[in-house]
């Protein structure tokens, strides 16, 4: 059985496909049309879905679409009538949208993947959220929490979820993979939309800064926690309703937030302006120092430290919540806002569940292999065969495809069947203060290189962060880098006692604190504060990619590089042998393993 999941049009649209409930191919759009969170119809990442498989679309039995398009289409009008006549230009541009697109999804599915319509199946979205981290986990039971933007309504859910191997109990009964979201927010009450207000004030794109936010947080102090607070009402259960006197998410096309919260954090940061305080250069050596644009900036981060631990402090009032309602002891979660890493660790640490799973696409992407995984085990009733236990899912290039790339571009060149001589030349670049780019297998699935599509540095040159962030990713110099680390050797570097438990640390999804007597050895790794977003890694895995820092460990006795996702600024990560050779030739990296190639400049 073929079932083909599919997201589109809100942002990061994606397609995957299951075989026999087994994921084949998944992939945002963004890859192929190299439009970062391309929201458009996902044609190129459905087409390669089939081709993964060697299949066509008489071979589907379902497709699935991750929301209901006529649930949202009553949102938008509900909320334009509610607040009219202040809406009537989302009004306006919002029926344009729909019926121009949106409303027809059906019918698009009918068209571009050529499927009769009997075969065409719509999941809500939350319940694609739920499902998606549910399916994915090894969890046979788990409570389960979903925090978003927005769906067709809803904004965050809690509830349980069972998902069984065999269809039928030892005697004999049958079980029922089932998910329950017993509570919901509702729009407008939106932690995502309260974050992503947040992420504008502060001069970054809405649906896509918000990480940017979370990396400038550790820079300031929550000093207006309380200003925070007048924006937000929230229980003890973790439910909240938003203060829409400072909002226009609802009613406006260009701004989420209002004068009143204007007047409340000041002026908003220009967007693209440079970040820099006493506690980036305390020594005021940027090049363009100005007292009162350090000032400014400090006001910035401040505000950014307050909304984040505000938020963190909601999600684990919410998880508290979930554990007490459902007594289950493992967690699963979904939803944009469960790619917020720093959160994720709490939640880890400071709330009473034993295991916590979080599938690498936690967004919007996500929603299609959710919406495709609800199909399978509850509709169709089917038993689990499948842990996501790595987010390699997208597609893999050949060795001619990579050569003739490499010999199109005319970078010399060594091909070395040897991995291990080619790994230790890799490692003598890097033991060198050289940058090496990384490019093998199938490209990863959801926002993190994760060592098939990733940049490698020594984690102990403190420089390492500048002349990454300046030269090569040409980006605010306030982002931190990833460390990857050796699974077995995770508890030296990172406040994480039993690292194999722990699958959001696997897909980059986790911050955790580094011991102090570590930090020096791992300065380009370790962000402000001593903590660290990690990536644990295991030799079965990706054999290669764990060599490498198996080696560099052996050559420098610490099992951590620094990781970063392979693309310039604004880009989609690579995907193809032209995009790593573009962003190669663009960038100051010093050399590329592509397959058993190593390109070199010069």
């Amino acid at each position: 059985m073929y079932i083909l999941g599919v997201s589109c049009y809100y942002h990061d649209s994606a397609a995957v496909l299951l075989h026999d409930g087994l994921l084949a191919a998944a992939a945002e759009e963004e890859r192929f049309s190299r439009v970062k969170h391309d929201n458009g119809f996902p044609k190129h990442a459905i087409d390669f879905c089939l081709k993964q498989a060697g299949i066509t679309a008489n071979d589907l039995d379902y497709v699935v679409f991750y929301e209901k398009p006529l649930g949202k289409l009553g949102r938008i009008l509900m909320t334009a009538i509610g607040t009219f006549p202040k809406a009537y230009p989302v009004f306006r541009e919002s029926m344009v949208t729909w019926f121009n697109e949106k409303l027809w999804v059906k019918s698009q599915l009918q068209t571009e993947v050529g499927v009769p319509p009997d075969r065409i199946l719509f999941v809500e979205h939350h319940l694609s959220h739920a499902a998606s981290a549910l399916y994915a986990s090894p969890f046979d039971e788990a409570a389960v929490l979903t925090i978003d933007g927005v769906g067709e309504w809803t904004t965050a859910t809690i509830g349980k979820g069972t998902a069984y191997w065999e269809r039928s109990q030892p005697d004999g009964q049958p079980r029922q993979n089932k998910i329950e979201l017993t509570r919901e927010i509702r729009f407008p009450h939106s932690l995502g939309l309260l974050y992503s207000a947040f992420t504008a004030f502060l001069g970054f794109q809405v649906n896509e800064g918000e990480y940017k936010v979370m990396g400038m947080a550790p820079y300031g102090s929550p000093k207006y926690v309380d200003e925070v607070n007048r924006l937000v009402d929230i229980s003890a259960d973790g439910s909240f309703r938003l203060n829409m006197d400072y909002f226009s998410f609802h009613y406006s096309t260009h701004s989420t937030y209002n004068w009143r919260f204007v007047d409340l954090f000041g002026e908003p940061r220009r967007p693209e302006s440079e970040f820099y305080t006493l506690v980036t250069h305390p020594r005021r050596d940027h090049p363009h120092w100005s007292d009162g644009a350090s000032a400014q900036n400090q006001h910035y981060a401040d505000v950014a430290a307050s909304i984040q631990q505000v938020t963190e402090e909601l999600i684990l009032k919410m998880a508290r919540y979930a554990q007490q309602a459902t007594g289950c002891r493992k967690l699963v979660m979904a939803g944009g806002v469960a790619l917020n890493s720093v959160a994720n660790g709490r939640v880890i640490k400071e709330t009473p569940f034993e295991d916590v799973y979080i599938q690498p696409a936690a967004g919007d992407s996500g929603g299609a292999l959710g919406a495709a995984l609800y199909v399978y085990h509850v509709l169709l009733g089917k038993p689990r065969r499948f842990v996501m236990e790595h987010a390699y899912w997208g597609a893999e290039y050949s060795v001619d495809e990579m050569r003739s790339a490499i010999e199109a571009k005319g970078f010399a060149y060594d091909c070395l069947e040897d991995d291990e001589r080619l790994l230790d030349q890799v490692v003598d670049r890097l033991t060198q203060g050289k940058v090496v780019s990384w490019f093998r297998g199938r490209f990863e699935w959801g926002p993190r290189a994760l060592g098939h599509r990733s940049i490698l540095a020594d984690p102990r040159r403190a420089s390492m962060k500048e002349v990454v962030n300046t030269k090569i990713k040409f980006r605010e110099p306030f982002r931190p880098f990833a460390p990857v680390v050796l699974e077995e050797r995770t508890a030296e570097y990172f406040d994480i006692p039993t690292p194999e438990r722990y699958y959001p640390a696997r897909f980059m999804l986790l911050v955790t604190n580094i011991p102090e007597d570590k930090r020096d050895q791992i300065q380009a790794v370790c962000h402000v504060g001593g903590t660290g977003r990690l990536q644990t890694i295991r030799r079965e895995w990706n054999p290669a990619y764990y060599r490498v820092v198996e080696k560099f460990s052996e050559a420098t006795g610490v099992p951590v590089l620094l990781n970063t996702s392979y693309n310039l600024r604004g880009e989609p990560i690579v995907a193809t042998p032209g995009n790593a050779l573009h962003t190669f030739a663009k960038s100051d990296i010093d050399a590329l393993v592509m397959g058993q190639f190593l390109v070199r400049k010069t």
